[in-house]
């Protein structure tokens, strides 16, 4: 019985064996067919994936393609272009596309605006990218623009049929807070933001370019973003550097803070990523060379044409049509027998200014002016936009009350470029508050004084202030209230003689002009002149 037994499991064993192998075999067979049509789908989807986006990649910049459409009639000749009565013919040069970028109000960034300028009068084509409000840059819609323009555009950026501007779409409402606290939360999702807008218009709202010339700071997401584009576009990169994006960062957060450190760390990374470099001064240069071991070249700046010294009899007209001066222009003139002196101070009311030294030294002085009567009254007229200006605004109205502006009147105003070049040719003294976050960057507002033949006081604290102001010739610095109301009470004093040497030295300083440190510099990079 047994052996019948053993003899019949001997007998089914294989044919088990068999059927269990090759159900084995249809399992892994099932499994193996699975995975490789789970396989199969991801290489399809992400070969197709890679395929949308090769084929909408920006396009390459095609030196060949960067030349201007030739106009012909009927009979195939050449048309001439029309413009303006007494202007020539804008003629733009092959090859000489450049994309200007600033991730700002392009208004309130007067060098990138020169920049655009000094290109397009060579010939150059510009895009020029960056926020700019609530007008079209169609150049088919002038009449429109003339109604719509911010103030602070300069108008020959917008009839400059060689500038094309490509705007940034805004950062919603809900992403812009002050809070510190917030900062954090916000701060990477506003960067998201910004990101996208400017990867648009740099890719694909504008045409490929030979060069990008990006405004540092704000360097995040900026220089990630160009540096990008730039790769991908075979377009070569300048950065044109106003000053460090971390140093500005830290005024807000603290030198220790993390973002701080990732900020410097993220602007020297990418700053490798271009090809050539701008600054703003010798320092700055410097600076690059040492710590971020790239070599730049200090183009500096100076005033455009629009700011240059007026006449009397200007000076009379100006005041007296002005809102802010016109009720005061008879005691603003060299003819009142008590006459007032005007001084004016450019601000982007922000923690790198200190307004409130400003404030203390005019409060001292209309006390000093209260027992030492031969010092005239003084009129101050602050111009500019910024997140502290109501702050401030609240504390000029509680001195009021308190008496303690009695022989100051300060004043605020809002003005079109030329409007506030005017002003500045009309004061008596111009005012910077710029105390620099990073000690090597200079004010564009003291450059602007100078070209209307201002002299200037300003704080003087940080490394680069001597490349720009030579004290006791044209300007001075302090470094204190009480020492800028000493130096208040002395160029406005019975003695001249200072005041009219700082005079003389600022009308000289007026001669140097932007066009020619731009021919000398950008026209040699770019290589326009």
């Amino acid at each position: 019985m047994a052996v019948n037994i053993y003899h019949s499991r001997a007998a089914i064993g294989p044919s088990h064996l068999n059927t269990k192998n090759m159900f084995s075999q249809d399992i892994f067979a099932n499994n193996f067919n699975n995975a490789f049509s789970v396989v199969l789908a991801l290489c399809v989807a992400l070969s197709t994936f890679f395929t949308i986006v090769l084929l909408t990649l920006p396009s390459q910049y095609d030196p060949y393609k960067d030349q201007p459409l030739s106009l012909v009639d009927s009979e195939g000749r050449e048309m001439k272009t029309k413009t303006r009565e007494d202007e020539k013919p804008t003629v733009w040069k092959q090859g000489k596309t450049v994309q200007v970028v600033v991730l700002g109000d392009i208004g309130r960034s007067p060098r990138m605006q020169y920049h655009a300028l000094s290109i397009a009068k060579h010939g150059g084509r510009v895009f020029l990218v960056g926020y700019q409000g609530n007008i079209s840059p169609s150049f088919a819609q002038v009449f429109l623009l003339i109604q719509t323009i911010d103030s602070e555009i300069h108008p020959d950026i917008i009839f400059n049929p060689l500038i094309h501007i490509v705007p940034l779409v805004p950062v919603p409402n809900c992403l812009r807070s002050s809070s510190k606290l917030l900062f954090p939360i916000l701060a990477p999702l506003k960067a998201l933001w910004q990101a996208h807008s400017l990867y648009r218009a740099l890719g694909y709202r504008s045409e490929p370019a030979k060069w990008m010339l990006v405004q540092n700071p704000p360097s995040i997401p900026t220089l990630a973003i160009a540096a990008v584009i730039c790769f991908l576009r075979n377009t070569g990169l300048v950065i044109d550097w106003h000053n460090f994006g971390y140093s500005i960062l830290a005024l807000k957060l603290g030198n220790s803070h993390p973002l701080v450190t990732i900020s410097a760390l993220y602007e020297k990374l990418f700053a490798k990523a271009a090809t050539h470099h701008f600054t703003v001064t010798n320092a700055m240069t410097r600076v690059l060379r040492d710590d971020y071991r790239v070599t730049a070249q200090a183009l500096h700046d100076r005033p455009a044409s629009i700011f240059r010294p007026i006449n009397t009899d200007e000076r009379a007209s100006f005041l007296a049509r002005l809102p802010e001066t016109a009720q005061y222009a008879q005691d603003l003139s060299p003819s009142s027998q008590t006459p007032w002196k005007l001084i004016v101070s450019a601000t982007s009311w922000t923690a790198d200014e200190d307004f409130a030294l400003l404030l203390d030294a005019l409060c001292a002085y209309s006390a000093e002016a209260t027992s030492k009567t031969w010092l005239p009254k003084i009129l101050a007229i602050i111009t500019g936009k910024g997140p502290q200006k109501e702050f401030y605004l609240n504390k000029i109205k509680t001195l009021n009350q308190e008496k303690k502006l009695l022989n100051v009147l300060v004043q605020t105003a809002w003005l079109t470029p030329g409007d506030y070049a005017l002003l500045l040719a009309s004061a008596d003294l111009g005012i910077s508050l710029h105390t620099s976050s990073s000690g090597v960057d200079l004010p564009m507002k003291v450059v602007d004084m100078f070209g209307a033949g201002l002299p200037v006081l300003g704080w003087g604290e940080f490394e680069a202030w001597p490349e720009l102001v030579k004290e006791g010739v044209n300007g001075m610095g302090f470094d204190s209230s009480r020492q800028l109301v000493e130096q208040l009470i002395t160029l406005f004093g019975p003695d001249t003689g200072l005041r009219k040497k700082l005079k003389e030295g600022a009308l000289i300083e007026s001669e140097y002009r932007w066009d020619q440190e731009w021919d000398r510099v950008g026209g040699n990079l770019f290589q326009l002149t």
